[in-house]
């Protein structure tokens, strides 16, 4: 199990426009190859800064399967215009847990 997790920086008043654009993506997500969830988290601080995160079974269900599907083309399509910058994408897996 891996988790991507893309750091987005969104425009100033876009912010409800994206979360509508990641809450209809959610069933392009849902529905590909190895994905098992996916989250939306808002940075307090920087309300114009958000972080996705989503648990795919394996790297290549992510970089592979869902960047050449058609849904990535839709998904890009909901929130794109939106982005103040490309999104900062990063991979990582569970070294430890606790609690």
């Amino acid at each position: 199990m891996i988790f991507e997790i893309a750091q987005i920086e969104v425009k100033p008043g876009t912010e409800a426009a994206f979360e509508q654009g990641v809450a209809k993506a959610a069933s392009l997500f849902k529905g590909s190859k190895g994905c098992h969830g996916m989250r939306l988290l808002k940075s307090i601080e920087q309300p114009t800064h958000y972080s996705l995160v989503v648990t795919w079974e394996t790297l290549e269900d992510h970089t592979v399967h869902f960047r050449n599907s058609e849904a990535f083309q839709q998904w890009r399509a909901l929130v794109s215009d939106c982005f103040a910058a490309p999104p900062n994408v990063g991979h990582v897996t569970e070294a430890l847990i606790g609690f």
